[in-house]
């Protein structure tokens, strides 16, 4: 069994800082160290002033609660300020924050007091002398909460003649007579009188006119609105301006926006994303012209400021019972003009302690991506590796290429595509030494809502592949295909708990076990699948007490994840694993795993520590298992 020697993990990311080159930008775990974009030098404070605050206001629980939050004085309590001009700043800067969140909650009869050692912070003056702690008290009585009389906008759109076109109306936005009368809800409601004359082709819709009136003996709002829509417009010449290595006709091409057509804001938004995913700008923006032209056309701008070519990183990860992998890899953005992206990985994984070279696992590998190959939205993408592991089960030497397209289907749905062939020399205790040939198909289909791939907190995740191959060795046609969906539920203000869930499931049609090759057939195991069992140690046992993979496959994760401070979050999870032969599996053999977890929350992710037990040991199975890494689990 491979051992993991803290030390050792210490040792080794120390060796990769050190002997990093500052020439480009550099990673580690994700977080870029130098290089790159410029980082904004730290704050330095002079005249350090601290103070202690009394903030109440009379105002049911929740308003109070949002008060807070509009409130710097509140939010920064626990920081000194720079010096009695930057405290007295945020006193009377929170006059006009606390005012606002009363109208956002249809308070227009409130009354907002800050006093700063017993005075009106808007009377002091800048050079006023205070105590270090200064005592600061803010009082807000927030009056009765205003309800709309009367709401009207005058030149509404059109209904729309396609449902997608169409916009929530002002009664579901709570713009009505009777409802609350907050100050929000009539931007809600402005943006949406807008929103529906530009989703009809009317760019420059605006709001003309304004008029609010409180009624303060009845605490009624009466609301008027007038909106100018413009005119009609198509999408004029599209211009590229900052383009320095990258080919301006191919960065208009990318946008999809075609002069003529008529402007709609999903094109813009469409445009924005495509040229965001080709990962070569630092900035991006598409202003669109001031004036539509005589001719009704609304020509755009394109604004960029490129990235540097060139990117490398580092990282890794770590368990106690698969050992230690460290990996690497370099990547340049754009190698002849048009946003070509060539990345070379490597990998060294499964070291222990004590070292033994002849147990890790290697693997180099570069991938090929050319946008925009058909239509701004498909991918060509190719890739060629060489790589040798060493598991639990199986040790193989493989050689494999890809080649194929990804297509972006906007509304979260992506699908790839294309041809595979795989060399494989495989060794292992139940069949003895095997050569396999590979040559065939693969597909791919996701649909993904997260609000975040690395710390998602809502949304769902689905995935099926299908990959129909035929095997010359032995002769015979394999069709293996998976599934998988994950769903997430955040609760709290800010989404601080978790509930996680994961279930992936597979099938493998094909000959006899013995002629299939290893990796084409379904193991459990690891991190990212049944915690606290080796990587790929779940298999099938036969007759003779040996491990192999099987056809069919089914897993699934449950996590309860909450996070206790702005850094610290905590997990609990457990995991179950089917791996059968023949035959779906049944209950007597599913693997369950479970156990707890540490996060540090970065900003480009959470640092991940997992700790878990298997629950239905079985010999030769760890007593525990530790994992490391970078992101939630799934």
């Amino acid at each position: 069994m491979k051992r993991f020697s803290p030390l050792l993990l210490a040792s080794s990311l120390s060796i990769l800082v050190l002997c990093a080159p500052q020439a480009h930008a550099f990673e580690l775990f994700g977080i870029q160290f130098f290089g790159g974009d410029a980082q904004e030098d730290d704050i330095v404070i002079a005249d350090p002033r601290s103070y202690a605050l009394d903030f109440s206001a009379e105002a049911p629980e929740e308003i109070e609660t949002v008060l807070q939050s509009a409130s710097t004085l509140w939010q920064d309590r626990e920081e000194p300020a720079s010096g009695v001009p930057g405290l007295l700043s945020k006193a009377r800067g929170d006059y006009r924050r606390l005012t606002a969140a009363l109208y956002n909650e249809g308070y227009y009869g409130g009354s907002v007091s800050i006093l700063v050692e017993g005075r009106e912070a808007s009377t002091l003056p800048p050079d006023v002398s205070l105590p270090d702690p200064a005592r600061i008290a803010v009082r807000v009585s927030t009056g009765p909460r205003f309800t709309f009389s009367t709401t009207r906008i005058e030149n509404s759109a059109p209904i729309a003649a396609a449902d997608a076109d169409q916009v929530e109306t002002l009664a579901e936005a709570g713009f009505a007579q009777g409802q609350p009368a907050r100050a929000g809800t009539i931007a809600r409601a402005e943006q949406l009188s807008i929103e529906a004359w530009r989703r009809q082709s009317y760019p420059k819709a605006e709001i003309a006119a304004r008029e609010v009136v409180a009624d303060h003996p009845t605490n009624t709002l009466e609301v008027v609105a007038v909106v100018d829509p413009g005119r009609y417009a198509s999408f004029g010449p599209v211009s590229v301006r900052g383009a320095e290595r990258m080919d301006p006709d191919f960065i208009i091409r990318q946008t999809g926006l075609i002069p003529g057509t008529p402007y709609h804001p999903e094109d813009v938004d469409q445009a924005r994303t495509r040229l965001s995913r080709l990962d070569v700008f630092s900035t991006l923006r598409l202003e669109a012209a001031a004036e539509i032209t005589p001719e009704g056309t609304l020509p755009y701008e394109v604004v960029v400021q490129e990235r540097p070519l060139r990117r490398f990183g580092v990282g890794a990860t770590v368990s106690s019972v698969d050992g230690l992998g460290v990996e690497g890899f370099w990547l340049h953005r754009n190698l002849f003009g048009q946003a070509e992206r060539l990345r070379l990985d490597a990998r060294i994984a499964g070291i222990g302690y004590p070292v033994e070279t002849a147990e890790f696992d290697y693997f180099f590998g570069g991938t090929f991506t050319k946008p925009g190959i058909f239509t701004p939205d498909t991918d060509l993408v190719a890739s060629a590796s060489a790589q040798y592991e060493v598991l639990p089960l199986y040790t193989e030497a493989a050689l494999q290429g890809r080649i194929g397209l990804q297509h972006l289907f906007f509304g979260a749905i992506n699908g790839e595509g294309g041809a595979a062939f795989r060399q494989s020399y495989v060794e292992d205790q139940t069949f003895g030494a095997r050569t396999f040939t590979t040559a065939g198909l693969y597909g791919e289909a996701t649909y993904d809502t997260r609000d975040s791939e690395l710390d998602p907190t809502e949304g769902i995740y689905l995935s099926g592949t299908l990959d129909p191959v035929y095997e010359f060795s032995y002769g015979n046609p394999i069709v293996r295909a998976t599934v998988e969906g994950r769903t997430y539920f955040g609760f709290g203000e800010d989404n601080d708990y978790v509930l996680a869930a994961r279930v992936r499931a597979g099938a493998l049609a094909g000959p006899d076990l013995s002629e299939i090759p290893p990796s084409m057939l379904f193991f459990a195991g690891g991190g990212g699948s049944v915690r606290g069992y080796g990587f790929r140690s779940i298999g099938v046992e036969d007759q003779d007490g040996n491990l192999t993979g099987g056809r069919y496959l089914l897993e699934a994760s449950l996590e309860a994840r909450a996070r206790i401070t702005e850094d610290i979050g905590v997990v609990g999870f457990v995991d179950g694993g089917y791996v059968a032969a023949d035959t779906f599996p049944g209950l007597e053999d599913l693997r369950l795993g479970a156990g707890v977890g540490l996060r540090y929350h970065t900003g480009l992710g959470p640092l991940r520590l997992d700790a878990a037990i298997p629950l239905n040991k079985r010999e030769g199975d760890p007593d525990y298992a530790l994992y490391v890494g970078i992101g939630q689990s799934f």
